[in-house]
């Protein structure tokens, strides 16, 4: 999607509704940038082109990485929310056929609805006042800095905000790459002989591990001082709070793809 204004086609491989073709996602932008929330007047729709096709054992790595200067920010809106900014709501229509009129149709009645029923309106409240987002202090597990939970029954994945130290762009994709290498090596994508239950990694700017469960996937990123075992005492704190508040985290009777 390159513009909020224009609706967008984008092709979606959904592999258990059908794993020979791609279905198609009618995205548009229910509430602008002005703060109103009746919807845009949809526009022609871009087609974007199809992608080219319990305590488990533990391993663990230790990695040594440069220290890397973290800048500061100001706090932080909903992300993606610019000062000034309301916030805008998308509706995301999927179908399995390739009859767009018709999709477009259904997502401007239900945009319309939604608009006349006020929903609109409270969803960017909802956004604007933070409701829709959650901080890694809300767990008040000591120096736990931010955590990936996917709960592989409902297929969803929650996670906290990017706070301090990774508030800055740069600090955000270094632990994001740290998780992709955790969850590279618990997956055996790269190269190795087996899957792995657990990986922790140490670096000099934070501890990571990642752990693979019946239930759940986690990844989680704690202060280097730390031991490891803070790290599975966190990991274990991270479940009992994502179990608690499920119902809040995860839609539980959406359909599975």
């Amino acid at each position: 999607m390159n513009s909020s204004a224009a609706a967008s086609w984008l092709p979606v491989c959904l592999p258990k509704f059908d794993s020979s073709a791609f279905v198609n996602a009618y995205v548009m932008f229910l509430s602008r940038s002005d703060g109103h929330d009746t919807p845009a007047t949809p526009a022609t729709p871009e087609v974007q082109s199809p992608p080219t096709a319990d305590t488990p054992a533990e391993t663990s790595a230790e990695e040594t990485q440069s220290d890397e200067d973290i800048s500061s920010s100001a706090p932080s809106l909903p992300i993606g929310l610019a000062p000034g900014q309301s916030p805008e709501v998308a509706l995301v229509c999927v179908s399995g056929n390739a009859d767009f009129e018709a999709v477009r149709g259904w997502c401007d009645t239900i945009s319309q609805k939604l608009s006349n029923d006020g929903l609109l309106n409270s969803l960017a409240t909802a956004i604007r006042s933070g409701d829709t987002e959650y901080s890694v202090s809300d767990l008040g597990v000591p120096g736990l800095r931010h955590f990936v939970y996917k709960s592989r029954s409902h297929v969803q994945i929650t996670m906290p905000l990017f706070e301090e130290p990774y508030d800055s762009p740069n600090e955000k994709r270094r632990v994001v790459t740290l998780y992709q290498t955790l969850f590279d090596a618990i997956h055996a994508k790269s190269g190795q002989e087996r899957t792995l239950k657990l990986q922790y990694i140490r670096t000099g700017q934070e501890s990571v591990m990642g752990w693979i469960t019946q239930p759940f996937e986690l990844y989680l990123a704690l202060s280097p001082h730390l031991p490891k075992s803070a790290a599975v005492g966190a990991a274990n704190a991270i479940a009992r709070w994502v179990q608690k508040e499920e119902k809040r985290l995860f839609l539980r009777d959406a359909p599975v793809f």
